[in-house]
Parts: C-alpha cells; sequence; structure tokens
C-alpha cells in the first residue's frame, strides 16, 4: 500500500490524496458505528433517536454512556457496543496516524541514504 523506502517520497499532492483517502475511511466507519449505536439504544431501550446519538457518541468518543439502563437486552447491548466503541477509536487513530508515521520514517530512510534534504 506505501511506497518502499527505497522509493521517492510521495509529493505533498499525492500525500493529500493519501490522507484523504484515510480520513473517508475512518468517518465512514464512525458514522456506520453511529447510526449502529443509535439503532441499539433505540431498539433495546426504547430511547428516543437523539438520545441514542448522545449515547454512542459518548461510548465512541471514550467518554461513557449518559442515560441509565434498564432493560437486560439493554445492558447486553451497551456492554458489547462499549467494547466495539474502543476498538473503533483504536482502529480510527490508527488509520489516521499511520500515513504520517510513514512519511516521517520515510524520510529518515532517505536522510540515511543521502537521497534526502
Amino acid at each position: 500500500m506505501y511506497e518502499h523506502r527505497r522509493h521517492p517520497m510521495l509529493t505533498r499532492t499525492q500525500f493529500a490524496k493519501r490522507m484523504l483517502a484515510h480520513f473517508t475511511f475512518s468517518a465512514t466507519l464512525v458514522a456506520v458505528s453511529l447510526f449502529v449505536g443509535m439503532w441499539g439504544y433505540h431498539h433495546f431501550e426504547g430511547l428516543s433517536w437523539l438520545d441514542g446519538f448522545v449515547n454512542a457518541s459518548m461510548l465512541l468518543g471514550g467518554m461513557g454512556p449518559v442515560n441509565e439502563l434498564h432493560t437486560d437486552a439493554g445492558k447486553l447491548f451497551a456492554g458489547c457496543y462499549a467494547l466495539y466503541a474502543g476498538l473503533v477509536f483504536l482502529i480510527v487513530a490508527g488509520v489516521l496516524l499511520a500515513p504520517v508515521i510513514h512519511r516521517i520514517a520515510h524520510k529518515i530512510h532517505l536522510v540515511e541514504q543521502g537521497n534526502g534534504e
């Protein structure tokens, strides 16, 4: 997916396109995850869509749920969704940081080989 360390570094435009692709993937994953959370809170706990949005977005952001849970199904969903949200948080961070870290490492390798600035 990324260029080898012996290949020239991407131009700023190419790097911006790579970052846009990573951002698009991350935004899509967050949007789908947010909808799944909203649906789960609405379906299992009977919360309004807006309350489901608040709870799902708080979990995806790493804060925790807002409303008290009353049903066993809702508690089971919330627990599974909280574990899932933690993984999504880590995945999105990795996807967004990977191109930046790769570019820095690539620059270091080019300098070590005498091909960098």
